[in-house]
């Protein structure tokens, strides 16, 4: 039987090359995921590593399974800072882009290979951040959000 998975599926004003941008260069990683920096050299096999600005700690990692600029990105995804999450088995990312519009890109994100009970917590995570991808690639600003 195959695990749940999470799908989140937005419109976003820009073009497929800026959003391929925010999700791949650290540096932009950390203006809309809540200083979340992303560091990889994106070959397939390489590994992805995500540090926390507040003290460059690791926070997740994961491998490259896909990489097909601008369409298709994917990697595994794996917690490593919550001590009843390190021993769980890694779940996959996929950020499917596509046009739809004069300067409209579809974004879709599947998560999955996650347990049934982890569903609405990744919801919730990937949620704001990618609400606060949508917010400043198309305003140039962030959210106020709270957590």
């Amino acid at each position: 039987m195959s695990k749940p998975a999470m799908v989140h599926v937005t419109y976003i004003e820009t073009t497929p090359e800026k959003l391929w941008q925010a999700l791949t260069d650290g540096a932009f990683t950390t203006l809309y995921w809540f200083g979340r920096r992303i560091e990889s050299d994106w070959s397939v096999g390489s590994p992805v590593r995500f540090y926390d600005s507040a003290d460059d700690s690791l926070t997740d990692s994961g491998e490259v399974l896909v990489y097909d600029e601008p369409k298709t990105l994917a990697y595994t995804f794996k917690n490593e800072y919550l001590d009843d999450r390190k021993d769980d088995e890694p779940s996959r990312v996929t950020f499917t882009i596509e046009p739809a519009g004069q300067g409209v890109v579809k974004l879709q994100v599947v998560h999955d290979e996650i347990e049934a009970d982890q569903v609405e917590g990744w919801r919730n995570g990937w949620s704001p951040i990618l609400a606060n991808l949508k917010t400043f690639l198309e305003t140039g600003r962030t959210l106020r959000i709270e957590f």
